[in-house]
């Protein structure tokens, strides 16, 4: 998408909400003392006008990726998309990150929004995330990673730790490689799931509810992320289990929704009991996908951890 197709995509959007808008641990981890969730309405809210970019691509073995970088001398903040996204699936942090202070950065990864198609053949995401940030000289930054995003995210984050500043893992499953643990991910989906529409697996019910116009959004945004068939699952460097993540010090947050139905609290605190320097929030009424289900709440709080924040485990948010 160029810019000029952006900015008519995002004025849609804006016109739309505007008129929208008034050790060993048990699989099931107990939950820890919650504080008491906000009581933010959970009403449309309007996609914030983008603050500028520079768009371009990044050559890779085999292929190049599409990015867009605000550039400027903060702090890089990198973020990467679900399955179902590409660099279009931040629009309500794209600014709100700008304009405290941050250099943000968002690609398609291979088989997404103009990136190259994915083949087997290709290099492991991880490889591909390194090129951007070396091409860019990013040094070290910030990583978001929601959904499918998170699996690169913590591949990377073991991989390359020195680079990292933070993790930010949002909502994912993040490849966990162990029996007890996929077994019970199995469980959560029944016959026929992966049938149902995008929009009925990722975004909660109440946001589905309330926000018609958010979740055709959204969906527009899908199809533009994966114009072909369905891409290769990312080739991934490290087998992520439970050993490994307890050799993880970057400082991570994990959120969870409270009604997603991919990774659903009780699989998130069962996650967490084994990353060393990680804390949690998990988000009320939200599914899989907080960062758009909620994104005033979320920006809030993803600001105030880059900044250094630690949560009490189980806030409710």
């Amino acid at each position: 998408m160029t810019t000029s197709e952006r900015r008519t995509v995002l004025k849609a959007a804006l016109l739309a909400a505007t008129a929208a808008a008034p050790a060993a641990v048990p699989l099931m981890a107990r939950p820890a003392a919650a504080a008491g969730p906000s009581r933010d309405p959970l009403k449309p809210e309007p996609v914030p006008a983008q603050v500028p970019v520079t768009e371009g691509f990044v050559e890779v073995p085999g292929g190049r990726l599409w990015y867009w970088d605000t550039g400027g001398g903060g702090t890089p903040v990198v973020l990467l998309h679900p399955g179902t996204g590409s660099d279009l699936a931040w629009p309500y942090q794209q600014p709100v990150l700008a304009r405290d202070g941050h250099r943000v950065v968002a690609y398609s990864r291979r088989g997404h929004h103009r990136s190259s198609p994915a083949t087997p053949q290709d290099q492991p995401a991880v490889a591909d995330l390194l090129a951007l940030a070396d091409h860019l000289e990013l040094g070290r930054f910030h990583l978001v990673g929601a959904a499918l995003g998170g699996f690169v995210a913590a591949d990377f984050a073991v991989s390359h730790p020195r680079r990292l500043r933070s993790l930010a893992l949002v909502n994912s499953q993040i490849g966990i490689q162990e029996t007890e643990f996929r077994d019970a991910l199995r469980r959560l989906q029944p016959p026929g799931a992966d049938a149902l529409p995008h929009s009925f697996r990722e975004l909660g019910p109440s946001y589905r509810a309330a926000n018609p116009q958010g979740v055709h959004e959204w969906e527009e945004i899908v199809e533009l992320s994966r114009p072909g068939p369905a891409s290769p699952f990312p080739k991934l460097t490290n087998r992520i289990t439970w050993d490994v993540l307890r050799t993880m010090r970057t400082r991570t947050l994990l959120t969870m929704g409270d009604a997603d139905l991919y990774i659903p609290p009780s699989l998130g605190r069962t996650v967490l009991e084994h990353l060393p320097n990680a804390s949690s929030l998990t988000f009320a009424e939200v599914g899989h996908s907080p960062q758009w289900e909620r994104p005033s709440v979320f920006n809030r709080k993803l600001l105030q951890f880059l900044r250094g924040a630690r949560f009490t485990d189980g806030t409710l948010v």
